[in-house]
């Protein structure tokens, strides 16, 4: 007799997913992304071929190769750390510290800036990567400068936009100006005390750190 436990998670149809091939997939199209002169001329065959898997393959992850594009471009993106929550300042640097670690990475800033390059071509594109790669970043930040506002260890009346973009931007200028090879805490500090300079209640940056009104 047969039975059927409800409870149990069902298993999905067909074979498993091998991280290997995907690893290999996304690989293979960052690889063609940088040696390209556009998103266009990507094709399923190359990357396939490339990757060393049939194009089968890509089709069972990816039912096209928009979202395939998508997602390996957002694996570019180094992860937000989890904040402790201490103080704006102390999170602002743990955030300045991820924007490094990616501008530091000559090749993730080439893939990159190809994309983002291809926004008259690819309008729909684009924006989907933006939505991906770069948005979750912004509202994160967004939402830490308006926690700093509300608590009092930012001024009320900032413009959150124009602060994420100097922050952001500061950091990743700096970066490449300056050729740094690694992520540096104290250039992270400095970038964010200079910024607390100007939107921080007066007198309330003290010794490089902005405390929180209790």
């Amino acid at each position: 007799m047969t039975t059927t436990d409800e409870t149990q998670t069902a298993r999905p149809a067909g074979r498993p997913r091998s991280a290997r091939a995907e690893k290999a997939i996304i690989d293979a199209t960052l690889d063609l992304i940088g040696e390209s002169s556009g998103l266009g001329e990507l094709s399923i065959e190359a990357i396939a071929a490339r990757a060393g898997v049939g194009k089968t393959t890509i089709y069972r992850r990816w039912s096209n190769k928009e979202d395939l594009l998508v997602d390996a471009l957002a694996t570019l993106k180094s992860p937000l750390p989890s904040l402790r929550g201490g103080s704006v300042r102390e999170d602002l640097v743990a955030y300045v510290e991820v924007f490094q670690r990616d501008a530091c990475d000559a090749s993730k800033r080439c893939v990159m800036n190809i994309a983002m390059n291809e926004a008259e071509r690819h309008p729909r594109l684009v924006e989907r990567i933006r939505q991906v790669t770069i948005e979750p970043r912004r509202a994160a930040i967004a939402a830490l400068l308006r926690r700093g506002m509300a608590t009092g260890e930012l001024r009320a009346d900032i413009d959150p936009l124009i602060a994420m973009a100097t922050l952001i931007g500061t950091a990743m200028w700096y970066v490449r100006s300056e050729g740094a090879a690694e992520v540096s805490r104290e250039l992270a500090e400095r970038v964010v005390d200079q910024l607390l300079a100007g939107i921080a209640p007066a007198g309330a940056v003290n010794a490089g750190a902005v405390k929180p009104e209790r």
